[in-house]
């Protein structure tokens, strides 16, 4: 089994701010578990059927991904980090000790 991916105190506190709160429904599974099973279908490349039930159900991990994906939730989070860090072009490194690659043939 693929070791389980659980944010830390400090990234968790980074994100809850911006969870969305206005939901409506049955009693949430905890944001932090989810998230957490979220990233760790990302991370690990799995289907979201097999991700492991410590993070909840499959469905309810997928569906919560799915749903804060149609309400822009996942792009306003990468937008402020590309904003803030610059132009979003990456820097040529300042020197280089070897010599450019060649085209394989």
């Amino acid at each position: 089994m693929a070791e389980l991916f659980w944010l830390s105190d400090e990234q968790w506190q980074a994100m809850a701010p911006f969870m969305p709160t206005n939901q409506f429904g049955a009693r949430r599974k905890d944001d932090r578990t989810i998230l957490s099973g979220i990233l760790h279908v990302i991370k690990s490349g799995c289907r979201w059927k097999d991700c492991p039930s410590e993070y909840g159900p499959h469905t309810t991990v997928y569906n919560r991904f799915n749903r804060w994906a149609r309400r822009r939730f996942w792009t306003s989070r990468l937008e402020a980090p590309a904003k803030a860090g610059g132009s979003g072009k990456a820097a040529a490194p300042a020197s280089s000790t070897s010599p450019p690659a060649t085209p394989v043939t």
